[in-house]
């Protein structure tokens, strides 16, 4: 538009200059006809140059309504992309979310059967050890009889009358071990633990595991084990002791912690992975307890995501 109007102007002070010169060079009657002619030559030019501004001024409009139009079009087109993207990124996030929870479901199952097996395993053992010693103990009854025969029977004079009746010892016969008290014998292995003597209290809580293998006690005097083996830094001995606590006593009040220091052992031996599977599974299992919250900031800080599973309800 402003180039038009640079042209017209040219246009007129050409004009005017071919007025002036045409005027001093001719004389006066001749003047009048070829003003007339001039002035009809700068009108056909002042219109042609209108005509050429309008249609300049309706080609530009239109160019400027297509740029406006493409202009809206591209940015539909840029708003309904990433409106596509955030989509595909809600879904993609609720996926792995849904794959973290099946995978830890999964993964629960699956302790939860290994777990099922080490209780039977274990249970099937303290049946074949409680039979051992029944039977240990009918060997140990029949042999008292032997000596003397039934009671009473040829009985020698001058010999002890007691000999060879039930339930009296006979000769040479082993004396069984009396199992010291189960409640003076943890709490003693507690004190000694708390105290560091870490060899008497190991010595202590060992003889609650052997003389009380079905009782919890023995659940807690296993936990304590772990945590003394934990502190001597033997975490291969610790996490067997601590799965002791987990398959065979995990309704113990021990059972979280002994699953949060299993947890941080594997992680002490290098063995990530495994140390994340049970932190996760703590949390699972335990949400609302001190050791979850533990394991929480445990693996903040390490940078594992934690699954909508295993969050605080």
């Amino acid at each position: 538009m402003l180039r038009s109007s640079a042209i017209r102007n040219r246009l007129l002070a050409v004009t005017v200059m071919c007025f002036l010169l045409s005027s001093a060079a001719k004389p006066a009657h001749a003047v009048s006809k070829e003003i007339v002619e001039l002035q009809t030559q700068v009108q056909q030019l002042l219109d042609m140059v209108q005509r050429l501004q309008s249609t300049m001024d309706s080609r530009f409009g239109v160019m400027q309504h297509l740029a406006e139009q493409t202009a809206d079009a591209a940015n539909q087109v840029t708003s309904t992309v990433n409106a596509i993207q955030q989509k595909l990124n809600a879904q993609s996030d609720a996926m792995n979310g849904k794959v973290d929870a099946v995978s830890g479901q999964v993964q629960s199952l699956n302790d939860s059967v290994d777990e099922l097996k080490a209780r039977v395993a274990k249970l099937d053992k303290t049946l074949q050890d409680m039979q051992a010693q029944l039977q240990a103990m009918q060997a140990q009854q029949q042999q008292a009889m032997q000596p003397g025969g039934a009671p009473g029977a040829g009985a020698v004079p001058g010999a002890n009358p007691t000999a060879g009746a039930p339930g009296s010892p006979a000769p040479n016969a082993p004396m069984t071990q009396q199992a010291p008290p189960l409640q003076e014998t943890l709490q003693a292995g507690e004190r000694d633990f708390d105290a560091g003597r870490y060899d008497v209290a190991a010595g202590e809580f060992q003889d609650v595991v052997h003389y009380y293998p079905l009782d919890d006690a023995a659940g807690t005097a296993q936990f304590y084990l772990g945590e003394i083996a934990y502190q001597k830094q033997d975490y291969q001995r610790a996490i067997e002791s601590y799965n002791a606590v987990l398959e065979g006593f995990s309704g113990n009040a021990k059972a979280p912690a002994a699953q949060l220091h299993k947890g941080l052992a594997l992680l002490a031996e290098d063995k990530r992975e495994a140390g994340i599977r049970e932190l996760r599974l703590l949390i699972q299992r335990h949400p609302q307890t001190p050791e979850a919250a533990r394991a929480r900031s445990k693996l903040n800080a390490m940078g594992v995501k934690i699954s909508a599973t295993n969050a605080t309800k």
